[in-house]
């Protein structure tokens, strides 16, 4: 009798064994396929956003491979779209205009949900929680300038261009200038014209610095930009609402978003604590301050009780 209570012990304990190897095996495994490709755009608002989401990512048990800094909007759509990159964040507004084709929207949510629905029902991507800061293009002035020549709004823009056309540079890049939201129908909207030779296409990051040493009177800019703060810039007021909101959201595969359903409570509590004032500081921080992106990254994460 002993002898048969001695095996069935140790089949027992066998049994055992593999129930925790099953358990933690699976455990394991199921950490291991927790992987993301994070992408962003090229320019320093997108870099941080990118470099947000690996942080936070990584901090909730994910492996993220680093593919931020790819390029303009069509890049890094066209980058999501062949499965090069799993995720990235897209602005609400420049998927409503630039990618569906769509008329502008100015209430951020409706804006948010409209998109939402479309692009899942149209091209398969899920749109997860949006930030709270509305990264909307702007034209920016010296604040000096802008006092002496009495320009506050776009419509006063609108007035000294029709009397002044020969005085005054107008700086642009060239997405800006072509897109569907972007400079041409600004002007039909504010009915004015800045002339041909008064328009000068540079790369963003080059923008700001040519306003501020007054080699342009006015140029486009992105209103959460901390460039502005730093240089004291003005933003026009945008009085007739022509630009779209522009509040940025992780943008994934339904395939991603099933298989990992937790990245909706992740950026949901992301959400509220990226307000426009914040993301002003932070990209500050990084072009204002030349701080590391991956530092002010931490900082911020760290400051929002999002990480320990």
């Amino acid at each position: 009798m002993s002898g048969v209570i001695k095996k069935m012990r140790k089949m027992m304990c066998l049994a055992l064994i593999i129930a925790i190897g099953i358990v933690f095996g699976g455990t394991l495994t199921g950490a291991a396929e927790k992987k993301l490709v994070i992408g962003s755009k090229n320019f320093t608002e997108q870099q941080i956003l990118g470099e947000i989401m690996i942080q936070l990512l990584d901090s909730r048990g994910f492996k993220c491979e680093d593919k931020t800094g790819l390029g303009g909007t069509l890049v890094a759509r066209k980058a999501l779209e062949n499965g090069q990159i799993d995720m990235y964040m897209e602005y609400t507004g420049t998927a409503l205009v630039t990618i569906l084709k769509e008329n502008v929207i100015t209430d951020p949510k409706a804006c948010y949900d409209f998109v939402k629905k479309a692009d899942l029902e149209r091209n398969g991507l899920v749109w997860l929680p949006y930030m709270a800061f509305n990264n909307t293009y702007c034209l920016l002035m010296r604040r000096e300038d802008a006092a002496q020549k009495k320009i506050k709004t776009l419509s006063d823009l609108s007035a000294f261009v029709k009397a002044n056309p020969a005085k005054i540079r107008f700086g642009t890049n060239d997405e800006f200038y072509a897109r569907p939201d972007g400079y041409k129908p600004l002007q039909k909207k504010y009915d004015f014209q800045f002339p041909e030779d008064k328009i000068v296409k540079m790369a963003p990051g080059l923008l700001y610095k040519a306003l501020q040493d007054a080699d342009l009177e006015v140029a486009m800019g992105f209103a959460t930009d901390g460039r502005i703060k730093g240089m004291d810039l003005v933003i026009l007021e945008d009085d007739l609402n022509y630009f779209p909101v522009y509040n940025p959201a992780p943008v994934t595969k339904k395939e991603i978003a099933a298989k990992y359903p937790e990245l909706e409570k992740i950026f949901s509590e992301l959400s509220a604590k990226l307000d426009t004032q914040t993301m002003t500081n932070l990209n500050y921080a990084v072009d204002g301050e030349h701080k590391p992106v991956k530092e002010v990254v931490a900082g911020f994460l760290k400051a929002a009780g999002l990480v320990k």
